[in-house]
């Protein structure tokens, strides 16, 4: 199959897509409009409570975003006519049964749907403990029961994320889990046991009258708990794997793939190299850099930084809806680069020192150049630990001290230290199974699907590329000249 092919797949197509305000939405939906314009229908779920509020969403947070502005040119003065023509919001929302639609839509588009793309999820890793099952866990299961119904469905594609592996080390194969399996021996998983856990817990909050604040509190470490419980780093990553195996177990002979793409970065080439939405994994220590706000990180740079950028993942997944569409068979596919192409913590530090020595970020009122300090690193937690306690545990207790004898005088310094000290610890737990992680992502299952394009070919006529191999990137000039002037220009404020 070449490239011409996955663009005439898509011809006459209707597409329902969830997902579409988040980051790898909107790539998809504007690589499917430019592509093939031909495209019958793309039918965005987006959560709101009523068609209006679903359209000035899309309008706003998807189509009004920077990534169409190619589109724009391209469609000129019918660009408007174009859209509304191609794209149809639906006021509805995947934690619900039948995607929370009407019976009348619902039959509508149990007719009119051929490809079901699900890459809605709450990726927060410290979520409350219902709000991510219900997204992630509940919402697979909503999905793949809304894609049952669609009589002339080709495809579900569902978007997951390749550290559903956990903290595993060594080499992580493309393959499915089995339904309540769990990462650490001993422990059962039973995925409705979750599920009247945090209603028994809300009930008994509820009739504590406890607070707001005390119920997100407590669904927070819940989620937490139960994810290290059974061998998960954080909530996130345990709720998309459970997500994974209910939709598993209910598939059927539905065509399924699933994508497990590792950290996804900004956008490499088209339709505009740098662009990206929201603060991930490594952006966050790229910002920090920027502002100065982050002296030091727990993070070994001799280890594998799996990142992939977000053209890369929508490509893969486009040619993978080509290639097994109307297959009764569920495949997954790690989109990542460890084995292909793998680029060390290093990479990220040593390019982004380079790029602000030769851009210094601007500090202050006046705009005047912070003075940049290089990032120091520690390889290990127990390294780590000791730093802080040294340098800010034991300065912050003696600070609170000293302000308590001088009746509040130290408050202000107090406070700020405190919030710094917070930050960065928040900033370790969450970070630290991906910085110091040792595995690696096969990509066996990809690399045919890779095969499966000619291979001799780059490029259609029309100059449409699907290229999703990591061995392309040049990590250096994509950090350097691409990812990070993206990150500052779209993420920094």
């Amino acid at each position: 199959m070449d490239s011409e092919s996955i663009v005439n797949f898509f011809r006459g197509r209707s597409i329902l897509i969830t997902g579409s305000t988040g980051f790898l939405g909107k790539v998809l939906i504007e690589k499917i409009l430019r592509v093939q314009p031909d495209v019958k229908r793309l039918y965005l779920v987006v959560r709101a409570t009523d068609i209006g509020s679903a359209t000035r969403r899309v309008e706003n947070e998807v189509i009004g975003t920077d990534i169409f502005q190619i589109l724009k040119e391209q469609h000129g003065s019918g660009f408007k006519s174009f859209v509304e023509e191609k794209v149809c919001p639906l006021a509805g929302d995947i934690i619900y049964e039948n995607l929370g639609l009407d019976a009348d839509k619902l039959t509508e588009l149990s007719k009119e749907i051929d490809i079901v793309v699900n890459s809605a999820a709450t990726t927060n890793f410290y979520e409350r403990y219902d709000v991510a099952f219900d997204s992630n866990v509940m919402g697979a299961k909503n999905i793949c029961e809304f894609a049952k119904k669609c009589t002339k469905l080709k495809m579900l594609l569902h978007v997951s994320t390749a550290y559903v592996a956990g903290e595993q080390e060594g080499l992580i194969l493309e393959k499915p889990f089995l339904m309540n399996e769990a990462l650490r021996n001993g422990p059962h998983l039973d995925i409705t046991s979750e599920l009247n856990l945090i209603k028994e817990t809300k009930i008994d909050m509820r009739a504590k009258c406890c607070s707001m604040k005390t119920e997100k509190r407590t669904m927070k470490n819940l989620g937490l708990e139960r994810a290290r419980h059974f061998g998960w780093p954080n909530t996130y990553v345990f709720t998309k794997a459970m997500g994974e195996m209910l939709l598993g177990h209910l598939c059927g002979d539905l065509p399924v793939v699933i994508i497990r793409p590792s950290i996804i970065t900004s956008i490499l080439k088209e339709p505009l190299p740098g662009w990206t939405e929201g603060i991930r994994t490594i952006d966050s220590v790229i910002i920090g850099y920027a502002k100065q706000a982050l002296p030091f990180f727990l993070v070994d740079l001799d280890l594998i930084m799996d990142v992939i950028p977000g053209d890369m993942v929508v490509n893969a997944m486009m040619v993978a809806m080509a290639v097994h569409s109307g297959q009764p068979a569920q495949t997954i596919y790690h989109v990542t680069s460890s084995l292909r192409n793998p680029a060390p913590y290093a990479v990220l530090s040593d390019t982004g020192h380079r790029y602000f020595l030769a851009n210094p970020p601007c500090m202050g009122k006046n705009g005047e150049h912070a003075r940049l300090r290089r990032m120091r690193f520690f390889s290990t937690v127990a390294s780590f630990r000791a730093h802080m306690v040294i340098n800010y545990r034991l300065p912050l207790e003696i600070l609170r001290w000293v302000n308590i004898a001088l009746c509040g005088m130290l408050s202000r310094r107090y406070e700020e230290m405190s919030r710094k000290y917070r930050f960065i610890m928040h900033l370790v737990e969450l970070y630290a199974p991906y910085t110091l992680f040792k595995g690696c992502f096969d990509d066996i299952n990809t690399q045919k699907l890779r095969v499966a394009m000619k291979k001799h070919e780059e490029k259609t006529d029309g100059g449409y590329y699907f290229d999703f191999d990591p061995k392309s990137i040049d990590w250096e000039e994509y950090f350097y000249k691409v990812h990070i002037p993206g990150v500052v220009k779209y993420l920094c404020d």
